[in-house]
């Protein structure tokens, strides 16, 4: 198959949760397992470290591949959804995978099971199409971003030598849990015998889950925000502590954002316990990495600044505590009027997040390309309640289009909601 009907045959014809959403979720992992067994168990031939979380995971995802490619490690990355290229979901320091190797890997999969008549969905078989990658390249550590949920996600088969979980707030509850409690059980899922785990943010109502989980499985604990400090200079570096000593100085991060900030702290815990199993991470590494990630790893997305005079930023937060960070950061920017470009998804709680966005912006609502994305006029509608105005446009690129003819040099325009309509602009 060319590279083109191989991503139809990915994206076209496998079930795919981003697409059409809980049709396409595994309440197990037989799939995943059946994969790994087809391929001889590649996961077992590299080092990895696991990330799950409600938010922040990407990016934590992407800071602590960056350190260690920064400290000379060759690491393989597995991040998802994808913004614009399939392939960022897979990268080798950096680089996202050849289309040859995607290819070369989906031929392989269908001539090895017509015997097995395996039927995996689409994230079941690119996280095998991961291990595989990183297995036959001989990485020497893997950064794995879990999915959805924690337990039941197909990444969920590694035992990692530190298991990270950044946060937990209430998204997807319809699989899930409709608690921060539930939701937590489902994270901690990813928590193994005896092995380190970080969570990035101490939370009432979720702390005693991870303890009572971690102390079942003899899992060594660390609140990162409880044994990490960070203090902002005033010409936007910081440092880093611990309780008893400064670690880190005059530290920039290449991720813009004030949100980052528990994302760093979260990536330090992680990258201190990493030491204690081994890995040589010095102090230039851990700092050239936090400054160049988006150069060292691709990410995109994150705060991410589009133009200028009107500037032009856009996030992917997307669910409740992503847009609390968000509008938190808007507050901060200064601007004659603002403008969002906004869409999101119809399995979301919209009208919470509809709420906490600003009654005074100009808004341009419109529907992503997928099947999941909410219509731009059903939101409209249910925006007007909560006095959030503006009109409806055909697609992602109209909107932004419009935005941008009705923006003034000193305006700001925001382009969010969804990570799928951020794609569609980026």
């Amino acid at each position: 198959m060319t590279y083109e009907q191989t991503l139809e045959y990915l994206l076209g014809q496998l079930p795919m949760y981003q697409r059409s959403g809980v049709a396409a979720y595994k309440d197990n992992l037989d799939n995943t397992l059946a994969l790994d067994c087809l391929f001889d168990h590649p996961h077992r031939n590299f080092k990895t470290i696991h990330v799950a979380g409600t938010n922040g995971k990407g990016s934590v995802s992407h800071m602590l591949a960056s350190i260690l490619q920064s400290a000379g490690y060759k690491v393989g990355l597995y991040t998802s959804p994808h913004l614009k290229d399939y392939r960022e979901r897979i990268r080798l320091n950096g680089e996202m995978i050849s289309q040859v190797a995607v290819c070369n890997f989906i031929e392989r999969f269908r001539s090895l099971n017509v015997n097995e008549k395996i039927e995996p969905s689409f994230f079941e078989l690119s996280v095998a199409m991961a291990f595989d990658y990183f297995s036959n390249e001989k990485v020497d550590v893997a950064v794995i971003e879990v999915g959805l949920g924690g337990r039941l996600d197909s990444t969920n088969i590694i035992t990692p030598e530190v298991s990270v979980i950044t946060n937990i707030s209430l998204d997807h509850t319809f699989l899930l849990g409709n608690t921060l409690e539930l939701i937590a059980g489902e994270k901690a899922g990813i928590i193994k015998a005896g092995i380190p785990v970080v969570i990035g943010e101490t939370q009432k109502k979720t702390t005693a889950v991870f303890q009572q989980k971690s102390k079942d499985l003899n899992a060594p604990l660390i609140f990162a925000d409880q044994n990490y400090f960070l203090n902002l200079a005033s010409d936007g570096t910081f440092t880093i502590s611990s309780k008893d000593k400064d670690l880190f100085s005059r530290i920039e991060l290449g991720l813009k954002g004030e949100y980052q900030q528990k994302n760093v702290l979260t990536t330090i815990a992680t990258i201190q316990l990493l030491k204690t199993r081994g890995f040589q991470l010095e102090k230039r590494a851990i700092s050239d990495g936090l400054k160049n990630v988006a150069l060292y790893t691709g990410l995109e997305g994150r705060w991410q600044l589009l133009g200028d005079h009107p500037n032009i930023i856009c996030d992917t937060g997307h669910n409740e505590a992503g847009i609390r960070w968000v509008m938190s950061q808007l507050s901060k920017e200064k601007f004659e009027h603002l403008h969002i470009v906004f869409g999101t998804v119809n399995d979301k709680d919209v009208s919470t997040i509809l709420s906490l966005l600003p009654e005074s912006a100009t808004y341009y609502f419109a529907q992503a390309g997928i099947e999941r994305a909410m219509d731009a006029e059903q939101l409209k509608t249910l925006a007007v309640s909560y006095h959030l105005n503006g009109d409806v446009y055909a697609s992602v690129q109209a909107a932004f289009d419009a935005a941008k003819k009705n923006a003034g040099y000193n305006d700001f325009i925001f382009v969010g909601g969804s990570t799928f309509v951020v794609a569609e602009v980026i």
